[in-house]
């Protein structure tokens, strides 16, 4: 069993059928199945099945922008999306009939694709495995290179030398994906849903700034403020797609400043700068190309149909609320008594890990009703799980809970401060527990240090640093060395 602590905090996702009802309204999806629905025989395509030149008036005027200067650079951008989702089919020159007019040209034709129909009749798995296309290609327009003039680029050759825009494609989306992942951890509450927007300094700062350094260098600031202009170009074209909700850099700020915005200072309203924030849709479509790139990124819901191992171990480190939540889906599926059999097999165990696994069942067990008993009597006499099986009898006013023995009282209270220790909890939580224990038991420490508890010596130091009292701490220590010599 696995004591690893997840690099990434679980996330609360929407439902499927909710986050694809997301994806079908977002604008740019929207689009290209509006242009996917009007491609037909008469639709002209270039060789690379970009609509050629003289489509694109028509194309605006099908999406309603006819009127918008830029309503042909949006039909085009949609059109992509279309084609390189599947929504539209392209026919190039080269079929039958090769070598007239047309084909000389190099231009093909376009029709409805199979994908289209999908996202009409298909289940809401195929409506976001669309969407992750499009997405797709989204964020490789969003880390492509800016280019001005392509006259400058030509070599000798007559090819495009990209070497001289200095740019590096691995770099640039190895970069937005690091921005992504730094804004899906920002804007995560500790129930695993998405809080307010996150300022556009601050994710910007997130990538350049070292976590070590204390007052930013001028050259960081500067370094910033590059990273922030790129951001906001960056998310005026994700937004679309309905991954971010973004409230771009005021222009105001590019007259007052020059042609880039310092960071803000103290006092100033930081929302000039740019917020942003993943939409529910845009933290499924972080998370699915984390999990691509093999990442760890948890999910509440993704133990609910695993074993009670697997739901101990893998909520050891979630947030409260986050193992709660997992919890209850859990045990959603399952019948009371079944339940808890299955949590209490599987909290025993002297690993590192089981102080924990102990302490979640407990947990879990609170949330389960009065068909768990039986489960719960039948581990009474057990030296590991005892103590907790009459905690939670006698915290629902159950009848004839047998009294522990001393040695079982002590054992519970080094299992339950080991827990604790794992899981770094509230110092000022920790420090009340250990005072309370040796306050409630006379001797405590001498009783304590010959508890046959993996993590008896490891708590008995730890009890030492943490209690206020001089000499009750320095009585730790000396247990604590008595259990290392038993042991």
């Amino acid at each position: 069993m696995s004591g690893d602590r997840p690099i990434l905090p679980p996330v609360r996702l929407n439902s499927e059928a909710e986050l694809a009802r997301d994806a079908l309204s977002a604008p740019l999806l929207a689009r290209a199945v509006r242009l996917a629905r009007w491609a037909g025989p008469e639709t002209r395509v270039g060789a690379g099945g970009e609509l050629v030149e003289e489509q694109l008036p028509a194309a605006a005027a099908e999406l309603g922008l006819g009127d918008d200067q830029d309503g042909p650079a949006y039909a085009s951008e949609a059109w992509r999306v279309a084609v390189d989702t599947g929504l539209v089919e392209i026919e190039d020159a080269g079929g039958p009939g090769e070598g007239d007019a047309e084909d000389a040209d190099g231009e093909g034709t376009a029709s409805a694709g199979e994908n289209l129909a999908v996202l009409t009749s298909g289940s809401p798995q195929d409506v976001l495995a669309i969407w992750l296309d499009a997405f797709d290609v989204v964020f490789a327009d969003a880390t492509a290179p800016v280019i001005d003039d392509f006259a400058d680029l030509v070599g000798e050759d007559g090819e495009i030398d990209f070497e001289r825009l200095e740019w590096n494609p691995e770099e640039e989306a190895d970069f937005l994906e690091g921005v992504l992942g730094n804004l899906y951890v920002l804007s995560m509450t500790e129930s695993g849903t998405p809080e307010g927007p996150v300022p556009l300094p601050a994710l910007a700062a997130s990538m350049i700034v070292p976590d070590d350094m204390g007052e930013p260098t001028d050259d960081i600031l500067e370094q910033v403020s590059d990273a922030m202009m790129r951001l906001d170009d960056q998310f005026r074209l994700l937004e679309p797609i309905g991954l971010v909700e973004y409230e771009p850099v005021d222009e105001a700020l590019m007259a007052e400043e020059g042609d880039e915005p310092a960071p803000p200072v103290e006092d100033e309203d930081v929302s000039r700068y740019g917020m942003v924030r993943l939409t529910p849709l845009g933290l499924y479509g972080v998370r699915a190309r984390m999990l691509e790139a093999g990442v760890d990124a948890p999910a509440v819901g993704d133990l609910a149909d695993k074993g009670a191992d697997a739901l101990l171990d893998g909520i050891a480190y979630f947030p409260e609320l986050a193992a709660r939540a997992e919890t209850e889906q859990w045990l959603a599926r399952r019948e009371p008594a079944e339940a808890a059999g299955e949590l209490l097999a599987a909290a025993r165990g002297g690993d590192a890990g089981g102080p924990l696994r102990r302490l979640h069942c407990q947990q879990a067990l609170a949330l389960t009703g009065a068909l768990a008993e039986p489960a719960v009597r039948e581990v009474l006499p057990d030296p590991e799980l005892g103590g907790l099986a009459r905690v939670w009898l006698a915290e629902r006013g159950a009848p004839d809970v047998p009294p522990p023995s001393e040695e079982m009282i002590f054992w519970l209270a080094i299992d339950t401060i080991a827990a604790q220790l794992a899981v770094e909890g509230d110092l000022e939580e920790l420090q009340e527990l250990v005072e309370g224990l040796v306050g409630q038991h006379s001797g405590f420490f001498d009783a304590a240090w010959r508890v046959a508890h993996p993590a008896t010596a490891d708590v008995l130091e730890a009890m030492g640093r943490l209690h206020p009292d001089k000499a009750t701490a320095k009585e730790a220590r000396k247990a604590a060395f008595k259990a290392r010599s038993r042991a």
